[in-house]
């Protein structure tokens, strides 16, 4: 029905940049906030930027000022550029959209499969 396909991960040296891509598949009219969470080994999900379709940003404070959430004109892909990645950053990222009105029906909560992240020397 919708499926949230994460691209991008890898590993990177600190200091360094990634850049991560989610793009839904299906017949969409409309998705609601997108972003991105993340799950390092031992930890909780936690949030890491959302945006809104009117394109208000929200990010964690761990992350601000070093990321940066973006999406396309279809606002259908959402892209996390991740710059001065730290250690810390390491971790599964998860694309997420909280609501994705298709031609069969709404999704809510949806989750990609995730994308591992690690930023090591």
């Amino acid at each position: 029905q919708v499926q949230l396909v994460e691209s991008g991960g890898g590993l990177v040296q600190p200091g360094g940049s990634l850049r991560l891509s989610c793009a839904a598949s299906g017949t969409i009219f409309r998705i609601g906030v997108m972003g991105w969470y993340r799950q390092a080994p031992g930890k909780q999900r936690e949030l890491v930027a959302t945006l809104s379709p009117g394109g208000t940003p929200n990010y964690a404070d761990s992350v601000k000022g070093r990321f940066t959430v973006s999406r396309d004109n279809a606002k259908t892909t959402v892209y996390l550029q991740m710059n001065s990645l730290k250690p810390e950053d390491t971790a599964v990222y998860y694309c997420y959209a909280d609501r994705v009105d298709t031609n069969v029906g709404t999704v809510t909560d949806a989750w990609g499969h995730g994308t591992r992240v690690t930023v090591s020397s």
